[in-house]
């Protein structure tokens, strides 16, 4: 079965795991809204610089697959099965949004990009960075903001 792209992972993660992401997600948020612009700043450019649970995948898929290649070349042809089932199990990912390392990967706290996003406009709102902003048809900003981040 097909999942939609943007909840396929928080879908296939268990509701515990996910429930610690969004705390520590939303003491992130807290910590640096307290201590002002500088450190929001500060903290956008580590949000930048985060892996994302894709990030994680593409490279580590290639990795063992080409490990899987070179072994089988170079030691046994029982490598190469390593390679197979590893793009199959990427596969498995891009269209079901579940593989063996995500739960794994999950549970360190790795966050997908709409996780990270969040992040990103909750700390720009308590910088300030929205304050111009005017919803079409005379929303509110705060609304404007939920809507665009649902």
């Amino acid at each position: 079965m097909l999942t939609k792209t943007a909840e396929r992972v928080a879908d296939n993660t268990c509701e515990e795991t996910n429930a610690r992401i969004r705390r520590q997600t939303e003491a992130n948020i807290e910590h640096y809204g307290r201590r002002g612009p500088q450190a929001i700043t500060r903290r956008l450019g580590e949000l930048d610089a985060e892996w994302d649970i894709e990030r994680c995948l593409e490279t580590m898929a290639p990795i063992l697959t080409l490990t899987g290649i070179g072994l089988g070349i170079t030691a046994n042809k029982r490598w190469f099965f390593l390679s197979a089932v590893v793009q199959g199990f990427f596969l498995q990912h891009a269209l079901q949004g579940w593989c063996p390392p995500l739960p794994v990967l999950r549970s360190f706290g790795i966050r997908t990009a709409q996780e990270i996003e969040s992040e990103r406009v909750a700390l720009k709102v308590c910088r300030g960075d929205f304050a111009n902003f005017s919803a079409e048809g005379g929303g509110s900003t705060r609304q404007a903001i939920n809507a665009a981040t649902r």
